[in-house]
């Protein structure tokens, strides 16, 4: 048995986890997302037996056992099994998924504003990639769709603007990218951190700041950045409709052409 409920993660949720993307071969970020989880493990006080390169290794040749032309969602995991209230960090066990999950494709991303905010840094493990936060996005995104979004944008402690429920945020005014700045209470994403190093060597200005509900609404076009879908544009913010812009266009270009060479087969 893989889990069971006297394991410490079954009930106290002691379980970090990544996401990386193969897309019909290809595994971009694949080292990053694997040195996350890693260190995601350590903060939520786990002993991760396996180095950042032999995780990736152990996805490659999961990736090459499934068909190619799949897109597919490459989630490793560690877990502890033993512990009361803390884990016992020598129990950390270790799982990859690894499965068939299309691209959302190009249409309509309706987003909201959340009523709920991203925890503060001394009220969550925010450093880390834990299955513990989730519910609280769980809880939001549905609040959202019962409104009939797709999303909603979600604040951090102070007010200000964080992120999607799921993805980072992106925004373009007058030819600038601005994205906020990671403060402790949302992760920095890898496609997040690639996006922002690929629109710069393109040559576009990028500004990582302090964004308010204000300046997002009057952007020019808003984007997000993530694992599931990579690059996707906004094309509605409450009650104001927008179009996809050049900026979230040509951050996916870029980002699908980064991607060609990271070829598994």
């Amino acid at each position: 048995m893989l889990i069971g409920p006297m394991n410490h993660a079954f009930w106290m949720s002691s379980v970090v986890f990544d996401g990386a993307r193969s897309l019909r071969g290809l595994v971009p970020d694949l080292e990053e997302h694997c040195a996350r989880l890693v260190v995601s493990a350590k903060n939520m006080l786990l002993a991760p037996m396996l180095e950042p390169s032999e995780i990736a290794e152990l996805c490659r040749i999961g990736v090459r056992k499934l068909p190619r032309d799949m897109e597919l969602y490459i989630r490793p995991m560690f877990y502890a099994r033993e512990g009361f209230l803390i884990p016992e960090a020598d129990s950390t066990a270790f799982v990859i998924a690894i499965y068939n999950s299309p691209i959302p494709p190009d249409g309509p991303f309706k987003v909201c504003l959340s009523s709920r905010r991203r925890p503060a840094r001394d009220m969550a493990p925010t450093t880390a990639k834990a299955s513990c936060l989730y519910p609280n996005t769980a809880l939001a995104l549905t609040d959202a769709t019962k409104r009939g979004f797709d999303n909603a944008i979600i604040l951090d402690p102070n007010g200000n603007v964080a992120e999607f429920l799921s993805s980072n945020l992106f925004m373009a005014k007058d030819g600038v990218v601005i994205t906020p700045a990671i403060n402790g209470t949302f992760l920095n994403g890898v496609t997040r951190q690639r996006t922002i190093k690929l629109l710069r060597e393109d040559g576009v200005e990028v500004i990582e700041g302090t964004l308010t509900v204000d300046d997002v609404m009057a952007a020019d076009e808003i984007f997000s950045t993530g694992n599931n879908a990579k690059v996707k544009a906004v094309t509605q913010f409450e009650d104001r409709e927008l179009q996809p812009g050049p900026m979230g266009r040509r951050a996916k270009e870029l980002y699908l052409e980064y991607a060609k060479g990271f070829s598994v087969f």
